[in-house]
């Protein structure tokens, strides 16, 4: 009998190489793809795979919501995908819990599938969402937040160091991450991205502007009762007209 496969992945690039990879097994058969998270949650209830590989970081639920909407027990074996997230792959590895760290390889893949093949042989769905509840929890205790972002780029994904970023923009569901002369785009709303930043090093001055705080250079005053953000590379930013916060966190009030 097969194994019933699904795919969890908010990149394309990254559904197509778990896919690849698994059309090399006879065991496996994928039987669906999902590109967020609300729709996996709605093929884990309705199509109860055994096996399901999750990526961790996806815009508006990420793949720990995802399993605390369908609750730990229902949860098939688990192999998370992983772009970035240090404190997770901590966790992962006390709790002895799969993971793939992106870019995947064929090698490390196999690996990782050879094993959630013994689990689901060894293990019982209870010993599953006794692990993944156990991971929850460290992760939960954890400073969560990010120090590189994962960009796309010419079909591959680089790495980015937050410290690094002048200031952030948002464009739609996508961001734009200004790094010096050059500029990278993520997919990921400012909204989601904002929680994952350490709010010591970046600020939110407008509905769709983040920057890094160390590089601000002067607040100058804008136009009827605005300002805006000057940086040391010389670009100027508008900021939103919620002054408090803002001012109390550049320390103005």
């Amino acid at each position: 009998m097969k194994i019933r496969a699904l795919i969890v992945d908010d990149e394309p690039l990254g559904r197509r190489g778990i896919l690849r990879f698994l059309k090399n097994d006879p065991d496996v058969e994928v039987v669906a793809q999902c590109g967020d998270g609300q729709s996996a949650v709605g093929a884990i209830l309705g199509s109860n795979p055994d096996l399901v590989f999750l990526d961790v970081q996806m815009p508006e639920m990420d793949g720990f919501e995802v399993i605390r909407r369908v609750g730990p027990q229902k949860m098939p074996v688990t192999v998370f995908v992983t772009a970035y997230d240090r404190y997770a792959v901590r966790a992962f590895d006390a709790n002895a819990i799969d993971y793939l760290l992106k870019p995947v390889g064929q090698a490390r893949f196999e690996r990782a599938l050879a094993r959630a093949k013994e689990r689901m042989a060894e293990s019982s769905r209870e010993d599953v969402a006794e692990r993944i509840v156990a991971t929850l929890e460290q992760i939960k205790r954890q400073d969560k937040y990010l120090d590189r972002l994962p960009v796309s780029e010419n079909g591959r994904i680089l790495f980015v160091k937050t410290k690094e970023i002048d200031w952030i923009e948002a464009n739609g569901n996508y961001l734009r991450l200004h790094v010096g002369a050059r500029t990278h785009e993520m997919r990921e709303t400012l909204n989601s991205l904002v929680r994952k930043l350490d709010p010591r090093d970046f600020l939110r001055i407008h509905r769709s502007t983040i920057v890094n705080v160390h590089l601000i250079k002067e607040i100058q005053p804008w136009f009827h009762g605005y300002h805006s953000v000057l940086l040391q590379n010389g670009q100027e930013l508008r900021m939103s007209r919620y002054q408090n916060e803002i001012a109390k966190r550049l320390g103005l009030a």
